[in-house]
């Protein structure tokens, strides 16, 4: 059974805090020195090795600082951010229903950049029509026992979607050919959904690689992801969504994210698998 949501942010407190005692051991400096150092009291250095007090971005500064440990100091205060706000459960964000999942994310989408995103599931919700959506979201209400207000769940999302046609925005999307495949609507929907695919390959702002079955790997299937910029990856799992800000966490997942491209074929070769899945429709 999922960790409750606080329990999830207390197990975070405490992977911090363990790595916070791991630098000062590493440095051969106890805790009175460290206290010297920063200029607080000893018993502040204890509650924070132990968990007991959340450091500030500004304690890890002085903690790192004194250990000469400068270089961790990034991933340490995005890790601090991440243990109160980044793992969001889905039963919170959608217990009043799923269209305020859809617009949650809408001024991310807006300010973003590049993205980057790797599905092994479902199509992007980038580029899901409203047919394809509308099965998809009201599985996922049935399956969460969650309020049904799917069709204003789709009409967000489609409004979030615009910033598809917006030129000023790039995409790259890798899709294992498995998701050409998978039923989540019917045939005719599904089908609307293929020759959306299609077209979208056609955008000058988007980049759409597919990975074949028979393709060789060096890069096993994962769990979908999307990277915004190289500021943040959005992670999600069956129980929740994970907010990942730390530096090298960004970096491991665009190196997923290179690594599975590398295996997509794209332009002709990406569109023949496209129409050979659309051949397989009843």
């Amino acid at each position: 059974m999922p960790a409750h949501p606080s329990a999830s942010v207390q197990q975070a407190r405490e992977a911090l805090a363990g790595r916070l005692r791991e630098i000062r051991k590493e440095a051969e400096i106890s805790g009175r020195e460290l206290a010297i150092r920063c200029g607080w009291s000893e018993s502040k250095s204890s509650r924070i090795e132990n968990a007991r007090t959340p450091p500030s971005d500004a304690d890890i500064r002085a903690w790192c600082r004194a250990c000469d440990a400068d270089d961790q100091i990034p991933d340490l205060i995005a890790a601090n951010r991440q243990s109160t706000d980044a793992h969001v459960q889905w039963r919170r964000l959608q217990r009043s229903g799923l269209r305020r999942l859809q617009e949650s994310t809408g001024d991310l989408y807006r300010q973003t950049k590049v993205f980057r995103t790797y599905v092994s599931d479902v199509i992007p919700g980038f580029l899901q029509t409203p047919g394809y959506a509308a099965a998809l979201l009201a599985s996922i209400a049935d399956f969460r026992g969650i309020p049904n207000d799917v069709s204003d769940a789709v009409a967000a999302r489609m409004k979030r979607n615009a910033v598809l046609n917006n030129g000023a925005r790039r995409f790259s999307f890798v899709l294992e050919e498995s998701v050409l495949r998978y039923r989540v609507c019917s045939a005719e929907a599904m089908a609307a959904q293929l020759g959306h695919l299609l077209a979208a390959m056609d955008l000058p702002n988007v980049a759409l690689g597919i990975v074949p079955f028979a393709a060789q790997r060096d890069v096993w299937p994962m769990p979908t992801f999307t990277i915004f910029d190289d500021a943040r990856v959005h992670a999600d799992t069956l129980d929740a969504a994970s907010t990942l800000t730390q530096p090298g966490q960004v970096c491991l997942y665009a190196r997923a994210f290179d690594r599975l491209s590398q295996g997509a074929v794209r332009g002709a070769a990406a569109r023949s698998l496209v129409a050979g899945a659309l051949a397989c429709l009843d």
